[in-house]
């Protein structure tokens, strides 16, 4: 099982330097001394501290005490005809990219490279998967480090959101919408983590697929780079609005679901 992207340290960690708050104004905001904010931030957990930080942050107390305490990871998602998961290795961190395709026609689209995309090769090969379309959720590099092998295999076309340049990728806005066999691929502008972070949900199998990319991780979300909170309301709005039994495939952690974000992800937890 693919462990969680973060930790509840590296969520405060990532909710602080969104928000600007230092060590000594989150003490001082949350009743508390500047020792505990620190330990909180070495992972050394102290339950009634959590409680003192997480609305300060604009976290959901019990999520994070449910991180904190190992209680929570999510389902495991059964696997199904039409969509698998490759995790890889790129310096050291582990990556994920997908294959989706349609089983009637056996059309397929992959989204990012990760690290090394062979695997993703072989099994389309296998399979007989006609992979058409290469569609990329941002410009990081661990999300297109093996796109000109991966291109060269496959013949695919490559695509790229608009405020994220890729060479020899056909740039897309919001909006935009790919036909794979019988699925439909509909693209939503999800950036904060990065300047253009592009979500596709896919419609036609047996559960609606939402690839995220850096946008949101199960019980986390990409670090707010370009923009903390477009980052939060672009998960808020394009993300956690969709039906609860999508199935979030995110650029690193295991899938899972939007009912189970909206319940367990300190980010969001209470706010949908």
């Amino acid at each position: 099982m693919i462990p969680l992207e973060d930790d509840a340290a590296d969520i405060i960690g990532k909710a602080q330097r969104g928000l600007g708050i230092s060590d000594s104004e989150l003490a001082e905001k949350a009743g508390i001394s500047s020792q505990t904010i620190r330990k909180l931030r070495d992972g050394d957990f102290d339950e009634s501290g959590l409680v003192c930080v997480a609305p300060t942050l604009g976290l959901d107390g019990g999520a994070l005490r449910e991180l904190a305490n190992g209680e929570w990871h999510p389902k495991k998602i059964e696997g199904f005809d039409g969509l698998e998961q490759f995790n890889t290795d790129y310096h050291g961190m582990a990556v994920n990219a997908y294959l989706v395709w349609d089983p009637a026609t056996r059309v397929a689209a992959a989204f990012d490279t990760g690290g090394d995309s062979r695997e993703m090769v072989r099994f389309a090969k296998h399979h007989k998967l006609d992979v058409e379309l290469i569609l990329l959720t941002h410009a990081h590099p661990d999300h297109v480090a093996d796109l000109p092998s991966l291109r060269e295999e496959t013949g695919a076309d490559v695509f790229t959101p608009s405020r994220e340049a890729v060479p020899g990728a056909e740039p897309i806005d919001e909006g935009k919408k790919f036909r794979l066999g019988n699925l439909k691929i509909d693209t939503r502008l999800t950036w904060g983590h990065s300047p253009g972070g592009m979500t596709y949900v896919v419609t036609g199998l047996a559960h609606p697929i939402a690839i995220v990319g850096d946008s949101l991780f199960a019980g986390s979300m990409g670090g707010g780079n370009v923009s903390y909170d477009a980052a939060l309301r672009n998960n808020l709005e394009k993300i956690l609005t969709l039906p609860d039994e999508t199935i979030i495939c995110p650029g690193h952690g295991p899938m899972t679901t939007v009912g189970e974000e909206k319940q367990h992800n300190p980010f969001f937890a209470g706010k949908i």
